[in-house]
């Protein structure tokens, strides 16, 4: 059937469930369906149909015609009121333009000589130009509003004169918690940071990772080829192995190489706390940078080591090294005074002068921090094994065959 076969509104629901095959289309341009629509209107009496009916009309109109509901609710609105359709033609050009190229062009040289300074500036510069100045040209720019004048310096007649480089905004990240640790006198909150051995002739050294607990002072260096996440995560997981207790706080700076999802991961995945340094306060990760001259650069020194040598390095780290830093080597611990008028200050006491183990084991309840399957029995063995002087001995003579076979030579670390 045809569209002309349409007389009824039951035909109509009919159609537009799709039960009767129909062979539709309103061809000729937009008078020819304007007054398709109007015909249609008229033949089924729309203005005296109940609702419910009105719906089908509609829905009929919008599946012939094409057009959107809400263009033909327009049209049946002008039909009810002028009792036709005529469709008026657009005229206007549109908006008249205010600003030539010429104040464009006006603008950008204000810009350049005044090296870009914000919108109000450059409106008062402009105003004063014209009243104080005598400077004409600049009669149409004294009126223009500061949203305006940002809108022209996106324009393409400025940016033909002028190319106008921002730099990069940063974006804030939210892994992590932007705040200090919080201890409370427990081990297990580790503060860490990255040391890199130089460069040379555009290549990258080794890289230290450098892991301090607050309290304890326990600490562990592990050294990677690179920082990215294939070598990074392995050394975070054997450097959570190695410390003797229960971590449950990690500190860093805002380094990518911390700061990303898989780290996040891995320390939600063991429920450790992640927190990182706050912006204008660089005490934040004091611990670690410290311990980065105290220990890593009287190692390591500042000279250049090639990245195929991390391995070797790291064997050495674990052997000799961290055993000397945490069973070896004594260490301030101080106290905090607070004064009269409520001034805290930091005193190192002779009396406070331990090593990082017998901190650790100094601690009341320390017991109740150690791993499951590690005891002080088998610390104790570890840091009774040899003196003081012989762990000494032992580190410099590995550290001298370390360095003989990276350089060929003894490495002077001063």
């Amino acid at each position: 059937m045809k569209l002309d076969e349409l007389k009824t509104i039951s035909q109509l629901r009919d159609f537009l469930a799709g039960t009767q095959p129909v062979a539709f289309s309103i061809s000729g341009d937009k008078d020819d369906r304007y007054r398709w629509i109007q015909r249609e209107l008229v033949r089924f009496h729309y203005l005296g149909l109940c609702r419910a009916d009105k719906g089908v009309v509609m829905r009929y109109l919008v599946r012939v015609s094409g057009y959107s509901r809400q263009q033909l609710t327009r049209l049946i609105a002008q039909y009810r009121n002028a009792g036709q359709l005529r469709r008026g033609q657009r005229t206007v050009a549109g908006f008249v333009r205010r600003y030539s190229d010429q104040d464009i062009r006006l603008l950008a040289a204000m810009d350049e000589r005044h090296e870009t300074p914000c919108g109000p500036a450059v409106k008062k510069l402009c105003e004063r130009a014209c009243a104080v100045f005598g400077q004409t040209e600049y009669r149409t720019l004294a009126g223009i509003s500061v949203s305006h004048l940002y809108n022209l310096r996106k324009s393409t007649p400025y940016t033909r004169q002028r190319h106008h480089v921002e730099k990069t905004r940063p974006t804030a990240s939210t892994i992590g918690e932007r705040r200090k640790p919080r201890p409370e006198g427990k081990p297990g909150y580790i503060r860490i940071d990255t040391v890199h051995q130089g460069d040379r002739d555009k290549h990258k050294g080794v890289y230290h990772i450098n892991a301090v607990d607050e309290v304890t002072q326990c600490e562990v260096v592990c050294t990677v080829e690179k920082i990215s996440e294939r070598f990074l995560i392995p050394a975070l997981e054997q450097m959570f192995e190695t410390f003797p207790f229960v971590l449950r706080g990690f500190h860093s700076d805002n380094g990518s190489e911390y700061i990303n999802k898989r780290v996040a991961q891995l320390l939600e995945k063991l429920r450790i706390e992640f927190t990182k340094s706050r912006s204008r306060h660089s005490n934040d990760n004091a611990l670690a940078e410290s311990k980065n001259a105290a220990i890593v650069r009287k190692q390591f020194g500042y000279s250049h080591i090639a990245q195929n040598w991390a391995s070797l390095i790291n064997s050495f780290n674990q052997e000799h090294l961290n055993p000397y830093i945490n069973f070896h080597r004594p260490c301030f611990f101080p106290e905090t005074r607070t004064d009269a008028k409520g001034k805290e200050r930091k005193v190192y006491r002779y009396e406070n002068l331990m090593t990082p183990y017998d901190k650790f084991k100094s601690l009341a309840n320390a017991k109740d921090y150690l791993k499951p399957g590690m005891s002080f029995e088998i610390l104790d063995e570890i840091a009774h094994q040899i003196s003081d002087n012989q762990a000494a001995d032992q580190l410099q003579k590995a550290r001298h065959i370390l360095f003989k076979t990276i350089y060929g030579r003894t490495l002077n670390t001063g």
